[in-house]
């Protein structure tokens, strides 16, 4: 999921353990997730399936699948996975790794179980270091999202990006991760800009999994990078796993988003529901053009979130663009409705900057 693997690979390297990542996620994944698993499961479940019987091809007896709890199926998904796979007569070793916050101690046996002997404190230790990088990582992919609208070749921070991931996956110590973190924003930074360039500013809101794997979502930031659009994206993947979700490298603690979304939703809804009110809200109290919602087709907390948004859009004054993507999605219909969406936007700033002139 997104740029999730550098962290597991630096993770279960300290750890010993022999890691197999499954090949990136394609159409095949999709197809056999696809056809084992129930027509109405979220996306995400459907490309879970497919990523866990590849990684077993290659070789995996070992499969670990992240917990959860509330309203999202997603703590589902880990039981329901399972009994799909064993059905289907694959043998394997399963295990569940719930949230940290839903404690420690179970949290760290599953590790344990991995690693037999590792201390509670050894393992801290690897969590902080692994972790660093992945927030470096994290970094270096929001600033190329920034970047990416003001290139002036086309494709040149695509290619930069893959040169700056190959700096920063080698290094082991703190030390050395630090150094490569800058090294690799250098190199970031060194793409040629157009800083004058004029760009539409959209805000990417919505379900975590469609916001991190670009599988996902056809790899619309970049196609929306390429398309002059500058992005901010609300979810990242040391934002999504930090226990105390303060959100550093979005920019807003989850407390500061919720306080935001509080006239339009109150309550927890489960994943990222109340986070997408809350950040529509900051977008357009920043001046973003518009906004973009992903979910995956059925989603409970996003399709919650969904019917609230023109409340939101109307009080705000901010357009907004949901897409839902299930295995029946085509690339075609989606970036034809974000180029629909894109001109919307840009008739609209015209439209304003002619009333303020008259």
């Amino acid at each position: 999921m997104g740029n999730l693997h550098f962290m597991l690979d630096d993770l279960f390297g300290r750890l010993g353990v022999d890691y197999i990542r499954p090949p990136a996620s394609s159409t095949r994944t999709l197809q056999i997730g696809a056809q084992h698993s129930p027509e109405f499961a979220c996306l995400p479940l459907k490309i879970n399936i497919g990523n866990f019987i590849e990684a077993m091809e290659a070789g995996a007896d070992t499969l670990i699948m992240a917990g959860g709890h509330g309203p999202c199926r997603f703590g589902y998904y880990g039981i329901v996975e399972e009994r799909i796979l064993r059905d289907l007569g694959y043998d394997f070793k399963f295990m569940m790794l719930e949230p940290f916050n839903d404690g420690a101690w179970a949290f760290y046996k599953t590790f344990e179980a991995l690693s037999p002997g590792l201390s509670i404190r050894k393992l801290w230790k690897m969590l902080k270091v692994s972790f660093s990088k992945a927030r470096a990582f994290d970094r270096l992919y929001k600033r190329a999202l920034q970047l990416r609208a003001y290139e002036v070749n086309l494709g040149d921070t695509s290619r930069t990006l893959r040169q700056a991931e190959e700096i920063l996956s080698r290094p082991r110590t703190p030390e050395e991760i630090e150094a490569a973190a800058a090294e690799a924003m250098t190199v970031i930074e060194a793409v040629e800009q157009d800083p004058g360039r004029e760009v539409m500013r959209v805000g990417i809101v919505g379900e975590f999994y469609l916001l991190l794997e670009p599988f996902s979502n056809f790899g619309l930031e970049e196609t929306l990078g390429h398309m002059d659009v500058y992005l901010e994206r609300s979810v990242w993947v040391t934002d999504w796993i930090a226990p105390n979700r303060d959100n550093i490298i979005y920019g807003y603690p989850k407390k500061d988003i919720e306080k935001k979304a509080e006239p339009f939703l109150d309550q927890n809804v489960g994943g990222e529901g109340r986070e997408t009110i809350g950040s529509i809200v900051m977008f357009a109290e920043r001046g973003f053009d518009g906004i973009i919602q992903l979910l995956p087709f059925g989603c409970m907390p996003e399709n919650i979130a969904t019917s609230i948004i023109p409340r939101v859009q109307q009080e705000h004054d901010i357009p907004v663009l949901t897409l839902a993507f299930d295995e029946q999605t085509g690339r075609a219909g989606v970036i034809t409705r974000v180029e629909a969406f894109l001109d919307l936007l840009a008739a609209r700033r015209r439209s304003k900057a002619g009333a303020l002139r008259a």
